[in-house]
């Protein structure tokens, strides 16, 4: 891909990362970014990753051959409105929010339609800012592109070389498509970690008995209802018809299994597990997706004095980072009993390797 211009309106970790990507993969590449936080601009100007920063949204933009939208989705509106008057015509828009349709029909409503195409980056991470930003957070990550239907093929063609390019994988959906698919994937899940976290909290005794062995299966289950709410908050209120239509049919489907429960249907009760078991089993093994993955290991250590010390001191010295480490009180449903979780996928494979060489049995998370 020859040199071009790149722009981002907001430059905390998805648009930092962004730009790291673009740059670590295009050095000749022109990068410029707005925010609103100065000290991120001084930050991505210093690292060599922006070559201009920009405190407002004006006529640096007019350069640009793309521009992401990498702002809370609030300001999304806002910051289009500023922005239309700078935008080349030639220019390819583009946003990365996890809700496709309102931004659809914005644009549409902006008479942006020719130059505009949906994205959403299905990465994360629990950090936030430009601080925390990483040129590897796409690396195998989905990339779901949803190109307006006025959009010329060759811009979107364009542009899924420019994701491939960062390391993710480039899908095309349509916004509808998109907005459904994440509602079951992402958004009914999170909805359901919460109401059974909630769950546990209005029938737990005072003692707190179910609270204290929640460490073990139903934490690692629950794990994503620590998520932000403000952010699930706005999700629901912005994707509310697909999560409501999943929902009821969740809702219909616990319904059946119950009385199925309550007759004690053996062959019912077996072929629900077993299906859930099979189907899952045939995931792809993709390294993001919008739900974060976890990057989690746990060890078989003898119960005596200093074990816990000597398998964080071995990794230290390699060189592996640790993001978590805790004793796994509960064995339902983990192996091993010393819990150890990384921030990348990379350092789980290098701590495997290492204990393994040093004779620990190790179990990774599946």
């Amino acid at each position: 891909m020859s040199a071009f211009t790149c722009g981002f309106i907001g430059l905390g970790l998805i648009g930092g990362s962004l730009a790291r990507a673009v740059r670590n993969k295009l050095p000749e590449a022109y990068m410029i970014a707005y925010d609103t936080n100065v000290s991120s601009l001084k930050l991505a100007v210093k690292d060599g990753v922006i070559n201009e920063a920009c405190t407002q949204i004006g006529d640096s933009f007019e350069k640009c051959d793309y521009i992401f939208l990498c702002a809370p989705v609030s300001f999304n509106d806002e910051n289009l409105i500023t922005l239309q008057s700078h935008l080349s015509k030639n220019a390819v828009l583009t946003d990365v929010g996890s809700v496709k349709t309102g931004i659809h029909e914005h644009i549409t409503a902006l008479g942006l339609e020719e130059q505009f195409i949906g994205g959403h980056p299905m990465t994360g991470s629990e950090r936030f800012g430009y601080a925390n930003s990483k040129a590897s957070l796409f690396e195998n990550a989905y990339y779901i592109l949803t190109p307006s239907d006025k959009i010329p093929t060759e811009k979107v063609a364009a542009f899924q070389t420019l994701v491939q390019t960062i390391g993710a994988i480039p899908l095309v959906l349509s916004y509808r498509q998109h907005d459904y698919v994440t509602a079951a994937i992402s958004h009914l899940p999170h909805v359901i970690a919460a109401s059974l976290v909630n769950l546990v909290k209005d029938a737990d005794s005072k003692e707190g008995i179910m609270k204290m062995i929640a460490a073990g299966g139903f934490k690692d289950i629950t794990r994503i209802a620590s998520s932000s709410p403000t952010m699930w908050q706005h999700i629901c209120l912005t994707n509310t018809d697909n999560i409501s239509s999943l929902l009821e049919q969740y809702i219909q489907d616990l319904t059946a299994f119950k009385q199925k429960l309550d007759a004690k249907d053996t062959d019912v009760l077996y072929r629900f597990f077993d299906d859930a078991r099979i189907y899952r089993e045939s995931f792809i093994n993709v390294s993001s997706g919008p739900i974060k993955t976890e990057y989690v290991l746990t060890v078989d250590i003898a119960d005596k004095p200093g074990a816990i010390a000597a398998i964080a001191s071995l990794l230290a010295m390699h060189d592996v980072s640790i993001k978590n480490i805790g004793i796994n009180h509960n064995r339902e449903l983990a192996e091993g009993a010393l819990r150890i979780e990384f921030y990348e996928d990379t350092a789980a494979r290098n701590a495997t390797d290492v204990l393994t060489s040093h004779g620990y049995n190790i179990h990774m998370k599946a």
